[in-house]
């Protein structure tokens, strides 16, 4: 499974509106029930945001991977938004958050959801990537360094 099938342009976010780490949570879901890529949406902002509340997602150097397998997703996804400002995600590194990827799958994918989070965490570890996808002007730009850095 490639990062690029799981994210697709409408599930891009590139100046998030919101500050707060529950409402960029909330925003990003909205863009995968807009995609109807969930069927509860309720539902699975419960499960993330129950996630997040066990352990923040926030893995240090200005990156979050917020992530959860639910019923309610109906294929597996990635949604990514972006802060310029940076949101207090409580990282582990205490440091702000530019780069939010929502990785959502569904309960039967946990190979797939694993696979899928090892890849992202091997791509954001190297810091041209991150300034990559920080410094692009376009969706496309963005799914194309993801493209290009698997």
């Amino acid at each position: 499974m490639r990062l690029t099938n799981l994210l697709q342009p409408e599930l891009i976010k590139l100046d998030l509106e919101n500050q707060s780490k529950v409402a960029v949570l909330e925003e990003l879901i909205s863009l995968l029930a807009a995609a109807n890529r969930i069927k509860d949406q309720e539902g699975f902002t419960r499960a993330v945001l129950d996630r997040e509340s066990q352990r923040s997602s926030g893995i240090g150097r200005g990156v979050a991977i917020p992530h959860a397998r639910n019923e309610a997703i109906s294929q597996p996804s990635i949604a990514l938004g972006r802060s310029r400002e940076g949101i207090d995600f409580e990282a582990l590194d205490h440091g702000p958050v530019h780069l939010i990827f929502l990785l959502a799958t569904p309960l039967n994918a946990g190979a797939d959801h694993l696979k899928a989070l090892a890849r992202l965490a091997r791509i954001l570890r190297h810091p041209e990537y991150r300034q990559a996808l920080l410094d692009a002007n376009t969706k496309d730009e963005i799914i194309k360094i993801i493209e290009e850095a698997e």
